[in-house]
Parts: C-alpha cells; sequence; structure tokens
C-alpha cells in the first residue's frame, strides 16, 4: 500500500494533477462545501492513477488542503511513475 502527500486547491479552473518541486498538487473546479472537493479529488486521483476510487482513501486532511492518502494496490514507485 501506497501512501501520497497531496495539495488541494479548490474552485480551480480546471481539474488538473501535477507535481510541482516534489509535491503533488490536485486542482479540482468543486468547492469545498459538504465533502464535495474531496470527493472530486478521489475521483480525479482515480482515474490518473488507473485504479478504482475505492481503493483511495483519505487518512488525513479531511478538512485541510494538504491530505494523506493511502492507495490499496500501488507502491510508492509505482505512484510516482504514474504522476510523472
Amino acid at each position: 500500500m501506497g501512501k501520497l502527500l497531496i495539495r488541494v486547491s479548490p474552485r480551480a479552473s480546471r481539474n488538473l494533477v501535477e507535481m510541482r518541486e516534489a509535491v503533488v498538487r490536485v486542482y479540482v473546479t468543486t468547492a469545498p462545501t459538504d465533502g464535495r472537493a474531496n470527493a472530486a479529488v478521489i475521483e480525479l486521483l482515480a482515474k490518473k492513477l488507473g485504479i478504482a476510487k475505492s481503493h483511495l482513501t483519505i487518512v488525513r486532511g479531511e478538512t485541510s488542503r494538504e491530505k494523506l492518502i493511502d492507495v490499496e494496490g500501488l507502491s510508492d514507485t509505482e505512484i510516482a511513475a504514474k504522476l510523472g
């Protein structure tokens, strides 16, 4: 099981996942109300990593911009390779 530390920017102009200075930045267009931004982050990461949404779990940072996510079925090396 791999771990992924991300920084989320809600209300962005587009949905995007990018590596910037060894930090994974996730931009989502949804607002951070009622968990909608978290759901959008999980959906976007699942699509980018090529795995099911159920394999991603927010471990820390449910209400924060910085989140720690468990990725089931992929190692840290595989995650880094898929995110570029």
